[in-house]
């Protein structure tokens, strides 16, 4: 009779956007767990279930490890959300004044019949307000670029800190199996 032998496993279940599931997976790998399985989750979302044997050595070193490239790999994500945020903001607010600017020129024609002034004033106020709903995508679009600029050098110092983190957790893996 063959003995088999048995490998205990620890389990854990981590969500991810579905366009970070590759890197997500990468990460985790880096540390010894493999993926079990993965499921649909919620909005844009992947579960991934993951498990690693239990008496994995160097798991206190692994785990302290595995916590730094979690945080590294949040912060690369809030970084890339930070981009387009302050200009969506911008946008939004721009885009309202921008519509109440067109809403109020179709008012002043509509409310004062009769009146040729406020006929040519709601004119000239509905393009003014239309011009400014154009111009807020180009204006969204600079911030961004601008935002963009300032971040990337951040981005890419955080995404070789992450790769740093994760070379040092699969080195530790390798020199138990080595």
């Amino acid at each position: 009779m063959q003995e088999k032998d048995f490998v205990s496993y620890e389990y854990k279940t981590v969500s991810v956007k579905t366009k970070d599931r590759a890197r997500a997976m990468d990460l985790y790998e880096a540390f010894g767990w493999e993926v079990a399985g993965t499921a649909a989750s919620a909005v844009d979302g992947v579960t991934l279930s993951l498990r690693r044997d239990r008496h994995l050595p160097h798991k206190q070193e692994l785990t302290r490890l595995e916590r730094q490239a979690e945080e590294a790999f949040a912060s690369v994500n809030g970084l890339e959300r930070a981009k387009t945020l302050g200009a969506s903001v911008f946008a939004y607010i721009f885009g309202c004044i921008a519509a109440l600017v067109l809403g109020g020129g179709m008012c002043l024609v509509m409310l004062i019949e009769g009146s040729v002034p406020a006929l040519i004033g709601g004119i000239f106020l509905g393009v003014a307000g239309l011009a400014l709903c154009g111009v807020n995508y180009l204006i969204y679009k600079k911030l961004a670029a601008k935002k963009t600029r300032e971040l990337l050098p951040v981005i890419d110092q955080t995404e070789e800190k992450l790769a740093d983190i994760l070379e040092r957790g699969n080195e530790l893996l390798r020199t138990e199996l080595i």
